[in-house]
């Protein structure tokens, strides 16, 4: 389980969030407990770059909003970053430098970090998205299974128990993944790989792959 651990699939810096971050071992167990270090966090902020705009909503004064926007605190939008017309926030939502909520994307309970993206029509829930990650319009995480149970990480011959019952996605650092793919619930894709268009993802997907749309796993090259 090495290879899942937060400091493997994440360069800390790239997150005001990296001190919360660094203080687990994985990143599942960090979505519970977002909200809660927002509000403390919050204090410390450097109130000649960020201002309060909503409940309990933080944004920086080089951040780009749109006001055709919902934002539902807490939440933290972090400098230069951009939040387009229509974007959905929810609450207990972090949003790293020069990143991109765009247009009808739902973003609840997650971390993006430093110039990721979720640009058009995406639904992010109880997710992280790494350092430059980017996903197409359409992409979809989805956060709860059908059957509402608990959602467990199949990784090589483990079934990692993950005590959590709404679990999207964690995108590691420069991951790309294609238009109008499904990520199901717990899929952890590592860093620097793709996602074709159109793909069905369940999961852990290693470091330095392309997952083709017919479930072909290959190395990048």
């Amino acid at each position: 389980m090495e290879n899942l651990k937060i400091y493997n699939l994440f360069d800390l810096k790239n997150s005001i969030a990296n001190s919360f971050l660094a203080s687990y071992d994985y990143p599942w167990e960090v979505l519970p407990n977002i909200k809660d270090f927002i509000l403390k966090f919050a204090e410390k902020l450097d109130r000649n770059k960020f201002s309060l705009i909503g409940e309990n909503v933080w944004a920086a004064k080089t951040a780009k909003i749109s006001k055709n926007t919902f934002i539902s605190g807490p939440a933290i939008i972090d400098e230069c970053s951009e939040i387009r017309f229509g974007a959905f926030i929810r609450g207990g939502v972090i949003i790293g430098k020069n990143a991109i909520v765009g247009n009808s994307t739902e973003l609840k309970n997650c971390v993006l970090f430093d110039k990721s993206q979720a640009p058009h029509f995406n639904y992010v829930g109880d997710s992280i998205l790494g350092y430059q990650a980017h996903i197409g319009a359409g992409v979809i995480l989805s956060n709860l299974k059908s059957d509402k149970k608990n959602i467990v990480i199949k990784y090589q011959d483990l079934k990692i128990e993950t005590g959590l019952y709404k679990f999207g996605a964690i995108l590691a650092d420069n991951v790309e993944v294609g238009c109008n793919s499904v990520l199901n619930p717990g899929t952890i894709i590592c860093k620097n790989s793709n996602i074709y268009p159109l793909t069905m993802v369940r999961g852990v997907v290693g470091e330095n792959k392309i997952l083709k749309n017919s479930g072909v796993l290959v190395d990048k090259i």
